[in-house]
Protein backbone atom coordinates (compact mmCIF):
# COMPACT_ATOMS: atom_id res chain seq x y z
CA UNK A 1 0.00 0.00 0.00
CA UNK A 2 1.21 3.48 -0.92
CA UNK A 3 -0.58 6.63 0.19
CA UNK A 4 -0.48 9.78 -1.94
CA UNK A 5 -1.73 12.60 0.28
CA UNK A 6 -2.44 16.08 -1.03
CA UNK A 7 -2.68 18.96 1.43
CA UNK A 8 -5.10 21.86 1.14
CA UNK A 9 -8.19 23.53 2.53
CA UNK A 10 -11.70 22.16 1.85
CA UNK A 11 -14.48 24.31 0.46
CA UNK A 12 -15.17 26.17 -2.79
CA UNK A 13 -13.70 29.42 -1.46
CA UNK A 14 -10.25 27.80 -1.46
CA UNK A 15 -10.41 26.09 -4.86
CA UNK A 16 -7.66 27.24 -7.16
CA UNK A 17 -5.64 28.98 -4.44
CA UNK A 18 -1.89 28.54 -4.16
CA UNK A 19 -2.29 26.70 -0.86
CA UNK A 20 -4.43 24.06 -2.57
CA UNK A 21 -1.87 22.83 -5.09
CA UNK A 22 -1.66 19.56 -3.14
CA UNK A 23 -5.40 19.02 -3.60
CA UNK A 24 -5.05 19.76 -7.31
CA UNK A 25 -2.37 17.08 -7.70
CA UNK A 26 -4.51 14.57 -5.81
CA UNK A 27 -7.52 15.34 -8.01
CA UNK A 28 -5.51 14.85 -11.18
CA UNK A 29 -4.09 11.58 -9.85
CA UNK A 30 -7.62 10.35 -9.17
CA UNK A 31 -8.58 11.11 -12.77
CA UNK A 32 -5.38 9.52 -14.06
CA UNK A 33 -5.99 6.35 -12.05
CA UNK A 34 -9.64 6.27 -13.19
CA UNK A 35 -11.03 6.08 -9.71
CA UNK A 36 -13.31 8.27 -7.58
CA UNK A 37 -13.33 9.69 -4.08
CA UNK A 38 -15.40 8.35 -1.24
CA UNK A 39 -15.86 9.81 2.23
CA UNK A 40 -13.54 8.66 4.99
CA UNK A 41 -12.76 9.71 8.53
CA UNK A 42 -12.16 13.48 8.23
CA UNK A 43 -10.95 13.01 4.66
CA UNK A 44 -11.90 11.91 1.19
CA UNK A 45 -10.02 9.04 -0.36
CA UNK A 46 -9.79 7.08 -3.58
CA UNK A 47 -8.49 3.56 -4.04
CA UNK A 48 -6.79 1.97 -7.02
CA UNK A 49 -4.53 -0.93 -7.89
CA UNK A 50 -1.86 -0.08 -10.43
CA UNK A 51 0.59 -2.72 -11.69
CA UNK A 52 -0.02 -4.69 -8.52
CA UNK A 53 0.51 -1.72 -6.20
CA UNK A 54 -2.39 -0.74 -3.93
CA UNK A 55 -2.77 3.02 -3.97
CA UNK A 56 -4.73 5.34 -1.72
CA UNK A 57 -5.13 8.99 -2.76
CA UNK A 58 -6.14 11.09 0.24
CA UNK A 59 -7.25 14.68 0.86
CA UNK A 60 -7.69 15.67 4.53
CA UNK A 61 -10.85 17.68 5.17
CA UNK A 62 -9.52 19.15 8.43
CA UNK A 63 -8.06 22.40 7.01
CA UNK A 64 -4.37 22.86 6.39
CA UNK A 65 -3.10 23.45 9.92
CA UNK A 66 -4.64 20.18 11.10
CA UNK A 67 -3.74 18.02 8.10
CA UNK A 68 -1.96 15.43 10.22
CA UNK A 69 -4.94 14.54 12.39
CA UNK A 70 -5.93 11.70 10.04
CA UNK A 71 -2.42 10.19 10.07
CA UNK A 72 -2.89 7.88 13.10
CA UNK A 73 -6.00 6.39 11.49
CA UNK A 74 -4.19 5.79 8.19
CA UNK A 75 -1.16 4.23 9.90
CA UNK A 76 -3.39 1.93 11.93
CA UNK A 77 -6.01 0.92 9.39
CA UNK A 78 -3.81 0.67 6.31
CA UNK A 79 -0.85 -0.91 8.15
CA UNK A 80 1.65 1.36 6.47
CA UNK A 81 4.87 3.08 7.54
CA UNK A 82 5.79 6.77 7.13
CA UNK A 83 8.00 5.78 4.18
CA UNK A 84 4.89 4.56 2.33
CA UNK A 85 3.46 8.09 2.16
CA UNK A 86 4.09 10.81 -0.39
CA UNK A 87 2.85 14.15 0.98
CA UNK A 88 2.11 16.67 -1.79
CA UNK A 89 1.87 20.39 -1.04
CA UNK A 90 2.76 23.98 -1.97
CA UNK A 91 6.06 25.71 -1.18
CA UNK A 92 6.74 29.46 -1.18
CA UNK A 93 10.49 28.88 -1.25
CA UNK A 94 10.25 27.49 -4.79
CA UNK A 95 9.34 29.65 -7.79
CA UNK A 96 6.29 28.88 -9.88
CA UNK A 97 7.29 26.22 -12.40
CA UNK A 98 9.44 24.10 -10.10
CA UNK A 99 8.86 21.02 -8.00
CA UNK A 100 11.06 19.19 -5.51
CA UNK A 101 10.94 15.74 -3.98
CA UNK A 102 12.68 14.78 -0.75
CA UNK A 103 12.89 11.59 1.28
CA UNK A 104 12.56 13.47 4.57
CA UNK A 105 13.42 16.61 6.49
CA UNK A 106 11.75 19.39 8.42
CA UNK A 107 8.46 21.06 7.60
CA UNK A 108 10.24 24.13 6.24
CA UNK A 109 7.68 26.26 8.06
CA UNK A 110 4.70 24.79 6.18
CA UNK A 111 1.93 24.39 8.74
CA UNK A 112 0.26 21.47 6.99
CA UNK A 113 3.50 19.52 6.82
CA UNK A 114 4.28 20.51 10.40
CA UNK A 115 1.04 18.84 11.48
CA UNK A 116 1.77 15.75 9.39
CA UNK A 117 5.24 15.30 10.87
CA UNK A 118 3.96 15.84 14.41
CA UNK A 119 1.44 13.02 14.00
CA UNK A 120 3.91 10.78 12.15
CA UNK A 121 6.45 11.13 14.96
CA UNK A 122 9.30 11.28 12.44
CA UNK A 123 10.73 13.56 9.77
CA UNK A 124 11.42 10.56 7.53
CA UNK A 125 8.36 11.15 5.36
CA UNK A 126 8.70 11.46 1.56
CA UNK A 127 7.26 14.66 0.17
CA UNK A 128 6.65 16.45 -3.14
CA UNK A 129 6.62 20.25 -3.06
CA UNK A 130 5.34 22.50 -5.84
CA UNK A 131 6.52 26.09 -6.07
CA UNK A 132 4.00 28.89 -5.63
CA UNK A 133 6.51 31.76 -5.52
CA UNK A 134 7.05 34.53 -3.00
CA UNK A 135 4.59 37.33 -2.22
CA UNK A 136 4.95 40.25 -4.60
CA UNK A 137 6.53 43.33 -3.06
CA UNK A 138 4.10 45.50 -5.00
CA UNK A 139 1.04 43.71 -3.63
CA UNK A 140 1.85 44.66 -0.06
CA UNK A 141 0.42 41.35 1.18
CA UNK A 142 2.07 38.89 3.54
CA UNK A 143 2.52 35.14 3.46
CA UNK A 144 -1.07 34.32 4.49
CA UNK A 145 -2.57 36.57 1.82
CA UNK A 146 -0.20 35.08 -0.75
CA UNK A 147 -0.94 31.41 -0.12
CA UNK A 148 -4.68 32.08 -0.13
CA UNK A 149 -4.50 34.04 -3.38
CA UNK A 150 -5.07 32.57 -6.82
CA UNK A 151 -2.52 32.24 -9.59
CA UNK A 152 -2.35 34.91 -12.25
CA UNK A 153 -3.46 34.07 -15.78
CA UNK A 154 0.14 33.64 -16.92
CA UNK A 155 0.98 31.47 -13.92
CA UNK A 156 -1.99 29.16 -14.41
CA UNK A 157 -0.66 27.61 -17.62
CA UNK A 158 2.69 26.95 -15.94
CA UNK A 159 1.12 25.46 -12.80
CA UNK A 160 -1.12 23.22 -14.90
CA UNK A 161 1.97 21.70 -16.53
CA UNK A 162 3.77 21.38 -13.19
CA UNK A 163 0.79 19.49 -11.79
CA UNK A 164 1.12 17.07 -14.72
CA UNK A 165 4.82 16.65 -13.84
CA UNK A 166 3.89 16.10 -10.21
CA UNK A 167 1.47 13.33 -11.19
CA UNK A 168 4.23 11.62 -13.17
CA UNK A 169 6.61 12.00 -10.23
CA UNK A 170 4.05 10.47 -7.86
CA UNK A 171 3.65 7.47 -10.17
CA UNK A 172 7.43 6.99 -10.32
CA UNK A 173 7.45 7.08 -6.52
CA UNK A 174 4.84 4.31 -6.47
CA UNK A 175 6.81 1.92 -8.62
CA UNK A 176 10.46 2.92 -8.26
CA UNK A 177 10.74 4.74 -4.93
CA UNK A 178 11.56 8.23 -3.76
CA UNK A 179 15.24 8.20 -4.79
CA UNK A 180 14.42 7.46 -8.43
CA UNK A 181 11.65 10.07 -8.40
CA UNK A 182 14.08 12.64 -6.99
CA UNK A 183 16.79 11.96 -9.56
CA UNK A 184 14.25 12.05 -12.40
CA UNK A 185 12.21 15.13 -11.51
CA UNK A 186 14.22 17.43 -9.23
CA UNK A 187 16.14 18.87 -12.19
CA UNK A 188 13.01 19.75 -14.17
CA UNK A 189 10.94 22.89 -14.42
CA UNK A 190 8.28 24.52 -16.54
CA UNK A 191 9.11 27.89 -18.06
CA UNK A 192 6.71 30.79 -18.50
CA UNK A 193 7.05 30.34 -22.27
CA UNK A 194 5.46 26.91 -22.02
CA UNK A 195 8.57 24.72 -22.17
CA UNK A 196 8.49 21.75 -19.84
CA UNK A 197 10.91 19.06 -18.67
CA UNK A 198 14.00 21.19 -19.07
CA UNK A 199 16.96 20.38 -16.82
CA UNK A 200 18.49 23.03 -14.58
CA UNK A 201 21.62 24.65 -16.00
Amino acid sequence: MKILMGLGNPGPEYEGTRHNVGFAIADRLVRRLRTTYSSGYRCVLARAVVRGVQVLVVKPMTYMNRSGEIIPMLLREQRVCPEDFLIMYDDMSLPVGRLRLRAGGSSGGHNGMKSVLAHMGTEGVPRLRVGIGQPSMSSGGGAVEHVLSRFSISERAVVDQVIDLAVEAALVFLFDGIETAMSTFNSKFVSSTGGADRPDR
